[in-house]
């Protein structure tokens, strides 16, 4: 009786892994029902939200509550305020950051050390504590009710983190390579934009994540310096229009919501392969 020389090789899953695959998909359901709830109540009937006895399903969806979202009159204007406000911290964060990162690493100069660590210190201090500052600012500026008092303070709050992890970035391409490019006859910019820029561009994709979600998302400097003139107010303040103290429509603020979502879906698919190898060389560095 001839036996197999080899037997097949059973996996055995330890404890511990068993375990922290458990607790890794735990946590991934308690993140994912706010969402999911979210875009089932934009599909439920009125009656199916404010009932007592909530279900996790429903068996009649409809849009009534999109419907409602989308002919808002001012809806369309909301929305195309906040791509502008977003799209224009983004490029002009990463921009900025860019060569800001590019100056403190390569450039040795006075307070180098002292501006790094102010980079760290200023992502400490929270935003609400400069709202009032800021709002004297911009009347000062005449920037109230205007989309300039939304987008300044954002570039200004996204570049000292986009700052510290470009430089990380720049710091890991050789500087062998920055005087190979001088000895072939490159111009500082031309090294700049044609060699370095689309080494780090992966750190700029990370960054601009970031830019781009706190921008999307905030509500503290829409409702503090867009006073009056609401054509200059942006999507999340299209919540307010259907949230009354004394008769909210949650269909239309869970309507309102799942389609102020999706741009944000749609940029983490377009940059989702950029975005991990950035975030890898984040953590490598």
């Amino acid at each position: 009786m001839n036996l197999p020389s080899r037997l097949p090789r059973v996996r055995v899953r330890r404890p511990w892994r068993l375990a922290a695959e458990a607790s890794a998909l735990l946590v991934a359901v308690v993140v994912a029902f706010p969402l999911y709830w979210m875009v089932l109540s934009a599909f439920k009937p009125a009656g199916e939200i404010e009932s007592s006895e909530p279900r996790p399903w429903t068996l009649t969806p409809t849009l009534d509550s999109f419907r409602r979202v989308f002919g808002q009159q001012e809806f369309g204007r909301y929305f195309l305020n906040s791509l502008l406000v977003a799209g224009t911290v983004v490029v002009a964060s990463a921009l900025i950051a860019f060569l800001a990162a590019t100056a403190v690493t390569r450039f040795r100069f006075r307070f180098r050390t002292t501006l790094l660590i102010m980079f760290l210190v200023a992502q400490m201090v929270p935003v609400e504590a400069l709202t009032i500052p800021l709002f004297f600012l911009m009347r000062d500026f005449g920037q109230l009710n205007t989309l300039g008092s939304l987008i300044l303070p954002h570039i200004a709050f996204s570049l000292p983190f986009a700052i510290w992890m470009l430089r990380g970035f720049v710091k890991a391409v050789p500087e062998a390579l920055e005087e190979a490019a001088y000895i072939d006859g490159a111009s500082r910019a031309r090294f700049l934009w044609q060699i370095l820029f689309p080494l780090v561009f992966p750190g700029l994709v990370a960054t601009s994540v970031f830019s781009f979600i706190s921008t999307w998302n905030d509500f503290l400097f829409a409702k503090s310096f867009i006073i009056s003139d609401t054509s200059q107010s942006t999507l999340p303040m299209a919540l307010l229009v259907f949230y009354k103290p004394d008769d909210p429509d949650w269909g239309g603020v869970m309507a309102a919501s799942t389609v102020m979502t999706i741009p944000v879906l749609v940029f983490f698919v377009l940059v989702q392969r950029r975005l991990v190898s950035g975030l890898g060389g984040a953590v490598k560095d």
